[in-house]
Formats: C-alpha cells, sequence, structure tokens
C-alpha cells in the first residue's frame, strides 16, 4: 500500500498551494472590506476581489478541474483531494474561486450524470463555464428535512399541458441569495404514495418562473455567507415548468439526490480538513510568543497536548478523506455511502475541535474579526448539519456494519 500522491496529485497540489499564497491570502482582508462596504440591497453581490480570483484561477489552470471533459479537467475524485482540501483554508474565497463550491458542485455532477442532452446543454455547460449559480432547493422549515419522507413539497403532473406543478416551501437554499443565481433543482414529492424511496422527483426550476418567491435570507451564526451566494427561503406557488425539466426518471428524485450529495458530502469534509489545518497553522503560530505565568503557552502540557491531539486528529481524518475519494472513483454509489458517512461523521467534529482549540489559544483575539478563527469556527458548526447530520450518518454507519452480521 503506497501512501505517497501521485505526480498528478502533487503537481495540482502545489499549484493550489501557490494560488492560495499569491492570490487568495492577500484577498480575504480586502473580500470582507467590501463586503461590510456592500448596502442591504447590495449584500449578496460577488466581491469584485472574488471575480478577480476566478480570473487568476482560470490563468492557473485550476478551474473546474473535478469535471469530466468536456466540461473540464477530468480528475478523479482522488486526484481531485488535495486541491480540495487547500481550498478550505480559506473556504469563502477559495473553493468558489475554482468552480468548487457547493451547491453548484452537486448540481454539476447530477446534471452530468442524469441530464439529458438537452438540459446539459442548458444547465450544465453553462454553470462549468461559469457564466451563472444554481441552487439546491431540497430542506424544508415545517417538517424535519433530515428525513426525506416528510418532504410536504408537492410536485404534480399535468398531462395535457405537459407540465408539472411545484407547490411548497424550501429554505437552506443554498446560492439562492446571489444576484446570478438563475436556476434551482427542486426537490418534492409526485408519488406520495409510492414505496418510500420512489416518491420523489427532481425539477430544474429557473428561478425567473412565476410563482418563484425568495421570501427572506438565512445567516449562519450570524454570518450572510455573501461570498458564497447565500442562503435563502423559497416559496412556490402553482410553479409550472415543462415535463421536459424532470431530471432523470418521475418518481426517482431520491435515488439522484443521494447520488448528487456523496461528492458533495465528500467535498465538504475535504474542506473541513483544510480548515482545521488553517486553524492549526494559526494555534502552532500563536502559542510560542505568548507569555503566560512566566512561560511560552508553547510550553504548557495542556497546550502541547491540544497540538497533538489536533495533529492526529487532521491526519485521521485525511485518511478517511482519500479512503471515501478513492471509493467514489471505484464503487458504486451504494457501496461508496458508508464510507462518506463515516468521514462525514469524523469531518466536522474533528474541525470543530481544532478551531476551538485555535479560537482558546488566541483568547479574545480568537473571537474578533482579526483573524478568521470565527469565520472557520461558523463554518465548521454548520457541517454538523448541512447534507444530513451526525445523528443521521452514524445511523448510516451502523446499518452498514449491522448488515455484514446479519447476512
Amino acid at each position: 500500500m503506497d501512501f505517497s500522491l501521485s505526480r498528478t496529485q502533487e503537481q495540482w497540489q502545489a499549484a493550489m498551494a501557490e494560488f492560495l499564497e499569491a492570490e487568495v491570502y492577500p484577498a480575504e482582508p480586502i473580500a470582507r472590506a467590501e463586503v461590510a462596504a456592500l448596502t442591504p440591497e447590495q449584500r449578496w453581490q460577488r466581491p469584485e476581489v472574488l471575480s478577480r480570483l476566478v480570473e487568476a484561477a482560470r490563468g492557473a489552470g485550476l478551474w473546474g478541474l473535478w469535471l469530466p471533459e468536456p466540461y473540464g479537467g477530468g480528475l478523479s475524485h482522488l486526484d481531485f483531494a488535495p486541491v480540495v482540501e487547500l481550498s478550505g483554508r480559506s473556504p469563502h474565497l477559495a473553493p468558489e474561486a475554482i468552480n468548487a463550491n457547493s451547491p453548484d458542485i452537486g448540481n454539476m455532477e447530477l446534471l452530468q450524470r442524469f441530464g439529458t442532452d438537452a438540459q446539459r446543454a442548458e444547465w450544465l455547460e453553462p454553470l462549468a463555464a461559469g457564466e451563472f449559480r444554481s441552487s439546491f432547493a431540497m430542506t424544508e422549515p415545517d417538517v424535519a428535512s433530515s428525513d426525506a419522507g416528510n418532504i410536504a413539497t408537492s410536485i404534480e403532473v399535468d398531462e395535457a399541458a405537459g407540465q408539472v406543478v411545484i407547490n411548497g416551501r424550501k429554505w437552506w437554499s443554498s446560492g439562492a441569495m446571489s444576484p446570478d443565481c438563475r436556476v434551482l433543482l427542486v426537490m418534492g414529492k409526485s408519488n406520495p404514495r409510492g414505496q418510500r424511496h420512489q416518491q420523489h422527483s427532481l425539477v430544474i426550476v429557473p428561478m425567473d418562473t412565476p410563482g418563484v418567491q425568495v421570501e427572506r435570507a438565512m445567516t449562519v451564526l450570524g454570518f450572510p455567507d455573501a461570498c458564497t451566494g447565500g442562503h435563502g427561503e423559497i416559496s412556490f406557488t402553482d410553479v409550472r415548468v415543462p415535463l421536459s425539466n424532470v431530471v432523470g426518471d418521475l418518481h426517482r428524485g431520491f435515488g439522484l439526490a443521494q447520488a448528487r450529495m456523496a461528492p458533495t458530502r465528500l467535498m465538504h469534509c475535504l474542506k473541513l480538513i483544510g480548515v482545521a489545518e488553517r486553524a492549526f497553522d494559526l494555534m502552532a503560530q500563536r502559542v510560542p510568543k505568548r507569555v503566560v505565568f512566566g512561560r511560552p503557552l508553547a510550553q504548557q502540557g495542556l497546550v502541547q497536548q491540544w497540538i497533538a491531539h489536533s495533529r492526529v486528529e487532521i491526519d485521521q481524518a485525511r485518511l478517511l478523506g482519500y479512503r471515501a475519494a478513492w471509493s467514489l472513483d471505484h464503487k458504486d454509489d451504494q457501496d461508496s455511502a458508508a464510507a462518506i458517512s463515516a468521514l462525514k461523521v469524523v469531518a466536522p467534529a474533528m474541525a470543530s475541535r481544532v478551531v476551538d482549540r485555535a479560537i482558546q489559544a488566541h483568547g479574545a483575539l480568537g473571537l474578533s474579526q482579526d483573524t478568521p478563527l470565527a469565520e472557520l469556527n461558523a463554518y465548521a458548526r454548520q457541517m454538523h448539519i448541512a447534507d444530513g447530520p451526525d445523528e443521521v450518518h452514524m445511523m448510516a454507519v451502523a446499518r452498514h456494519e449491522l448488515r455484514r452480521y446479519s447476512s
């Protein structure tokens, strides 16, 4: 078993590391200042510095590396893993700059795998080119959406008109607040009396369709997530789109959503490793310089435990992440699901612990806007819930293990 990186991985890891140092880190304070200067009406606009980062990423060959040809660079999940991890060091800028941000990354995966030629031409190609943004509308405010069986949004087929009619309400629709968001992928029940996994459909809904109304923006622990398009609460009132906007087959949306979320969950978790590494760097740089009770923090036994635990936990999560990436490349969706769920349990908890230690090592400074730690903390905490809460993924791992003993 060879644990060294391949030549391809090393090449793109080095390119991404250089991009971070030369372009992304210097852009972070500029982006914060630009976002702070926006009026309430402008708050969801992409910061100008982010547009410059996109052009720099294109110039460095880093744009869309994970997408299969002809839409992108054609890297495998495993080859792309070191790049995604590094992007997590600046999770509000770097993923967006290289077109590896959610929800676009999952929506593009879905359209590439299950979309028709017409759907790919109209929606996938411009998404891959970065011409506009997209959103994914699954979670609902009035039900526990971690159980897809609870979803209440209805998708009814009007055969005579050749349309589907959507009614319902969604929230936490990521990307929906961006002025560049042109399309939603909406999950709802089209066959409520069907078998559990044959009740849902996924439908492409342009944002300007009559009956689509963005009701309000959601914040993440007080942060607007403006650089990544924010999160919206959206109502659908007699929204009509052509039947040809259904992705895949009618009533098969649950399986499609799971296939979509597997690579998205992987990317989230790989980014969390980058989040933890950034926090670890800040902590390790801080503790030798701060003297408490006559000794630097770095010489305090408790702080040394923070450093040791953090390094071990980050490296453990990275190994799980690379295994999950390999599994997605080489196994089918069902076989790779357990590896993804295991990673989704481990990575958010690991990142939250490391960031929390880094904040503690910084004292009051760690709570302020003068370091990225507060934003890293919010990012890590939301990932305990996004794309399935920790508890659901622990249930999935347990079921996978118990099946081995009951067969």
